[in-house]
């Protein structure tokens, strides 16, 4: 309080100084103005109280911007009420109260503007306000969202030009230009997937929260190490199976610029039906998997059992048909339900052991840790959204290829874990050579058929990770074999460089942006409008509509006097006709 104390003789900059100050003290001490004069040369006010004598004016001083107190009558006699709001506390104010801490955290919620006020000034403005004081910060932090797809076309042509190779477009619909789609993968994402990245590939979406919402669609790779790798992704109008056939359909076209031949690839989804026809279609000869963390938290939301969860996971990683086959009984035996619900989706789609196509072990995409990297951006205009992306691939890619220098060992970290662990475990175990590449691994429990030329063991884990097993790092020990030459390329550190290799470069804010034709552009037919659709104000319904509900025939209202339906008795005009006549 004894910050925003008055003194005659006190000067302020100018006077949008003094207006903030006098309106911070009114606040502060819980009295509300009622403002008698106010321009720019003079200033009077009072407190709003009927009968508290309390009253303030201030003079522009000669020839300077400078305001200065002329008088300051009376003390405060009215009462304060630290629960109500205030007149002064408009959402310009909140504004500027809540402008740096937006600035450091865009996640700031309305709920943490209210305490903050609170605690501060002792006051309580209506949730709305503050919500409203939110989306304008954002705007005048940021930009609107109307100026971000605007400014999409020349910045997808920065992208193309600051990082030569890249795919950067975006869509219209309509005579007005209305945005549709956007797609971007950088030459570098490309490049060290093609190069060095294992051929799997995850594909979701994530839903925008901004003005126009919209969705972001991605796919994700790993690298050697088993690291997040994006590489490309994508804003959609709304998500559907057009949607998606267009994503893959961009997808297919940069893979096939920076390659004669697009590797086998393995795709990793929710399993939703969008996604499978978009992968028969555009990627006719790889395999599309359901990923294991969709499959097992859809289990659990249905059947809230976590016993069920553990189950269907050891199941997914059964090598052998027997265990596969006692862990889908256990999983009948607890909920026959559950079973029969499973009984949609083949194993072929989700189990290792039955998948026709190659995951190295990873059941589960990455696209969850992708999506982490916008969550709290979610709210910003579209390229704000793409800045963040961007960013984040500088900092990684420089993050992680100075990282790789200092390795000293032949395959990534994670990878060389597995082999000495294979290590390890292979001294306990008799080996008995059959012929140049077939060897019978002894071990107390059981005995393992390994064939060192066709990268084989019956234990079929060297073939399902593509990193040698005990049994084969057994086998090739005794006849003296490299263990690290029977490793798949995808897990050597040479592989992890490459994934590297190429610099992301960063894209000059819009004041540098500058076109290299001379030739006049038609700014109309570049102009991108936002979509039509708009998010509805207020908060969004927690409960959704089924379909029953949409189908369900209307109730026909009766009339209790007349006996008439298609009104009530309060507006009944029956009488009133009865007396007329």
């Amino acid at each position: 309080m004894e910050d925003h104390n008055f003194v005659v003789g006190q000067q302020f900059s100018d006077v949008k100084a003094f207006r903030n100050a006098i309106k911070e003290a009114a606040i502060a001490q819980h009295f509300e103005l009622r403002i008698v004069k106010s321009d720019l040369i003079r200033y009077i006010a009072k407190c709003a109280t009927e009968g508290c004598p309390w009253r303030i004016r201030a003079v522009k001083l000669p020839n300077v911007p400078t305001f200065t107190i002329r008088s300051l009558e009376g003390t405060h006699t009215c009462g304060k009420n630290a629960q109500s709001g205030h007149h002064q506390a408009s959402v310009d104010w909140i504004v500027n109260f809540i402008e740096e801490r937006l600035r450091d955290n865009i996640n700031y919620k309305p709920k943490d503007i209210l305490h903050d006020i609170y605690e501060q000034y002792g006051i309580t403005i209506p949730y709305k306000q503050a919500w409203r004081a939110k989306e304008r910060g954002l705007q005048a932090i940021f930009g609107s969202s109307e100026e971000g797809y605007c400014l999409l076309p020349d910045y997808c042509e920065q992208i193309k030009k600051t990082n030569p190779g890249s795919c950067a477009e975006v869509f219209t619909a309509g005579s007005d230009n209305r945005f549709q789609r956007l797609f971007i993968s950088f030459y570098a994402s490309i490049f060290g997937f093609l190069n060095g990245c294992l051929p799997v590939v995850g594909l979701g979406a994530i839903q925008l929260k901004s003005k126009y919402l919209g969705t972001l669609i991605s796919a994700t790779s790993f690298d050697a190490d088993g690291g997040l790798f994006p590489i490309a992704f994508g804003v959609v109008d709304v998500e559907n199976d057009d949607s998606w056939m267009w994503f893959l359909s961009e997808l297919h076209k940069a893979l096939e610029l920076h390659t004669e031949r697009i590797p086998d690839l393995t795709f990793l989804s929710d399993g939703q039906i969008s996604i499978a026809d978009a992968v028969k279609r555009k990627f006719p000869n790889c395999s599309h998997a359901i990923c294991m963390r969709h499959l097992t938290e859809s289990v659990g939301q249905e059947f809230k059992n976590s016993r069920l969860v553990q189950l269907l996971w050891k199941a997914a990683y059964c090598t052998t048909a027997l265990a596969f086959k006692e862990k889908l009984t256990e999983i009948q035996e607890i909920s026959p339900d559950a079973a029969t619900w499973l009984q949609q989706y083949p194993p072929s789609h989700w189990s290792l052991l039955y998948f026709e196509g190659k995951r190295y072990g990873h059941l589960s995409s990455n696209i969850e840790e992708f999506n982490q990297w916008i969550l709290e951006s979610r709210e910003l205009p579209i390229i704000q959204v793409i800045e963040r992306i961007h960013s984040k691939l500088i900092s990684e890619f420089e993050e992680r290829r100075t990282e790789s220098c200092a390795w000293t060992s032949m395959l990534a970290p994670s990878a060389e874990k597995h082999v000495m662990e294979a290590v390890d475990h292979s001294s306990k175990y008799q080996v008995i050579r059959s012929d140049d590449v077939e060897f019978e691994v002894l071990s107390t429990m059981r005995s393992h058929i390994v064939n060192i030329g066709t990268y084989s063991c019956s234990c079929r884990d060297w073939q399902l990770f593509g990193i040698p097993c005990s049994h084969a790092v057994a086998a090739l020990t005794s006849c003296k074999k490299d263990v690290y030459a029977f490793t798949d390329k995808y897990f050597t550190a040479n592989s992890y460089r490459k994934t590297y290799s190429k610099e992301m470069l960063p894209i000059p804010g819009k004041i540098g942006w500058k076109r290299e034709t001379d030739v006049p552009v038609d700014e109309d037919a570049r102009l991108v409008r936002p979509p039509k659709f708009r998010r509805p104000p207020g908060r969004p319904e927690k409960k959704r509509m089924c379909i029953e509900d949409i189908n369900r025939e209307k109730h026909t209202v009766h009339c209790s006097r007349c006996n008439q339906t298609g009104h009530y008795k309060t507006t009944c005009k029956g009488e009133t006709m009865k007396s007329s006549q």
